[in-house]
């Protein structure tokens, strides 16, 4: 049995592996960003004409009972269909957080082939959570400071989970006010439902990144910054 090595592969050819590669990653991430925008617009268009009809149902009904009834039933649908959006969302970002954690090491490994070429990158050349978020141009911060809550509100996810939980809570108040509840509980019971709705969406949203960050095992872990 011959236990001869494999010939080495000369660079260039290595480097041309590497580009091509890196290439269909970005051409996989444009993919994420394309069905990404694309789930938003189809529930912004399915909100858009909810809102419309309703509007057309109130002009005939005069906010009635008939105008309670199939506002309910059709917010539901947006709000249904709003619910599956957001978590599609959720899981495309985590698609596209796999694919920088591709691009970071195949830039670890340009850096590896060509390590004077360093201080031309700006992006991060490792593969774990710090490395990641280096590259999305996001500081790791991991503890859950009014920033991460803040960044979360401005993200594709949580943008559309404000008007989700929007939905959610004009269901509610509709749903008071169908069953002959004062003004002030209809206003309660819809500043309920939206911060209830919305605390649940950014729990489950946050726990299934988590739950998915440290599956990708890390291969070239950030190094630990020097004592100053």
């Amino acid at each position: 049995m011959s236990t001869e090595m494999p010939p080495t592969r000369p660079q260039s050819e290595a480097i041309q592996i590497l580009a091509t590669e890196h290439w269909s990653l970005l051409a996989t991430r444009a993919l994420t960003y394309q069905e990404s925008f694309g789930r938003v617009n189809m529930f912004l268009t399915i909100l858009s004409g909810s809102v419309i009809a309703l509007a057309l149902v109130a002009q005939a009904d005069r906010f009635g009972t008939t105008f309670i009834a199939v506002a309910i039933f059709m917010l539901t649908v947006v709000f249904v269909t709003g619910i599956a959006t957001v978590r599609r969302l959720v899981m495309l970002n985590r698609d596209d957080y796999k694919w920088v954690v591709g691009m970071n090491r195949l830039r670890h490994a340009y850096l590896e082939l060509h390590p004077e070429l360093e201080p031309n990158f700006i992006t991060s050349p490792y593969d774990d959570l710090q490395g990641a978020l280096e590259t999305l141009g996001l500081d790791p911060i991991s503890a859950p400071t009014l920033g991460t809550i803040f960044h979360g509100l401005v993200t594709l996810p949580g943008i559309l989970g404000v008007i989700v939980a929007a939905v959610g809570g004009a269901i509610a108040a509709l749903a008071g006010e169908g069953f002959g509840a004062p003004a002030y509980l209809v206003i309660l019971l819809g500043a309920a439902a939206f911060a209830v709705t919305l605390a649940v969406m950014a729990r489950v949203n946050r726990r299934s990144f988590r739950r998915y960050g440290p599956s990708v095992v890390s291969r070239f872990p950030t190094p630990p910054k020097p004592p100053t």
